[in-house]
């Protein structure tokens, strides 16, 4: 009786641990299938992300085509080489040479001010700035990126305009008077609206880019290769020069790019303050446009051939601004496969 029992408790336990075990193989397989259904959806998910983002470049890309052709069919090229804007005129003279010229010279200027102080704030804060100051700096750099650029614009028209009229630019003209080249860049007379004051602003709105870029890349730099380099006997400038910005080179440039992507396209503080004039001239005190400012001034009140013109202006901005960051992404590539094939 009692084998008789126990080989069916066995029997018992038998057919229970089958079960388990397959029930446990029913959960698991469930589960798995729960997880290749999240996969999917997360796949889908961020595939139709990407393709959405592609769908509006190509929208804004076909819009701006669309919206500017009365205006490539009716001046060719010849729109990029002529200097006249004279939409009332007839026939209406419409060239796009002078608001390029102001886009390009405004940001060199911008990026040529705003590259070395932004570099230079963000080294102070990571090799020299005691710790007790870095955040305040950090967050009043931050703080200047997240002023809006009307502000900006009304800042540089009643305070900034007026002070670089009165003192900074009667300094440069007395300076400069009379010497070839520079004498006709830095010529007067002194003017509140102008491209040097357009370009001193941008200068100060891409600022907070560069440095806090800067500022982060630099605080990936082992701290072994930074002592290293102090235990040979290097001063703080040698460190940056040969250790820092060598192994951060690739980031710097990334922001340096970023920030310009912004200067190309900044409208409203630049509208402000840089006189919205259609001409080209030498200096850098004259009033002059740029492609944004001349859009923002001028589209609300225009039709027919002129608002085209004014589509393919913008058409030319987007253009250019690829063409720009490409060259960038370029550069940023053969740097990568440069150090890699030094390392």
């Amino acid at each position: 009786m009692r084998s008789g029992k126990q080989g069916t408790s066995v029997a018992e336990m038998a057919f229970h641990g089958s079960a388990m075990e397959q029930a446990g193989s029913h959960d698991r397989a469930r589960a798995l299938n729960a997880f290749r259904l999240g996969d999917r959806a997360f796949y889908w998910i961020t595939r139709i992300s990407a393709i959405l983002v592609l769908l509006l470049l190509g929208g804004i890309i076909v819009s701006l085509i669309v919206g500017s052709w009365p205006a490539i069919v009716e001046f060719g090229s010849a729109f990029l080489t002529t200097q006249r804007w004279a939409p009332s005129a007839e026939p209406p003279v419409l060239g796009a040479l002078s608001p390029l010229y102001g886009t390009i010279l405004t940001s060199a200027i911008a990026m040529a001010i705003a590259i070395p102080v932004g570099i230079g704030i963000a080294v102070f804060l990571t090799e020299l700035c005691p710790l007790w100051a870095r955040r305040p700096i950090g967050m009043a750099i931050e703080l200047l990126a997240g002023i809006p650029s009307i502000i900006y614009g009304m800042w540089g028209f009643f305070i900034l305009g007026p002070f670089l009229a009165n003192t900074v630019q009667p300094f440069f003209i007395d300076l400069f008077a009379g010497v070839p080249v520079l004498g006709s860049i830095f010529g007067g007379p002194p003017s509140y609206l102008s491209l040097f004051n357009a370009s001193l602003i941008l200068a100060i709105m891409v600022l907070p880019f560069i440095t806090a870029i800067s500022r982060d890349v630099f605080a990936t730099v082992p701290p072994v290769l930074k002592e290293a380099a102090y235990g040979v006997g290097c001063t703080t400038w040698e460190v940056v020069r040969h250790v820092v910005l060598p192994y951060t080179r690739v980031g710097v440039i990334g922001g340096v790019m970023l920030a310009l992507g912004r200067a190309l396209g900044e409208t409203m503080a630049v509208t402000f303050i840089i006189g919205n004039s259609f001409r080209i001239t030498p200096s850098i005190f004259a009033p002059g446009t740029t492609i944004s400012a001349a859009i923002a001034s001028e589209f609300a009140e225009s039709d027919g051939l002129h608002q085209s013109s004014l589509m393919l202006l913008g058409l030319l901005l987007f253009v250019l601004t690829f063409f720009v960051l490409a060259a960038a992404r370029l550069m940023l590539l053969r740097l990568e496969k440069k150090a890699g094939k030094q390392a």
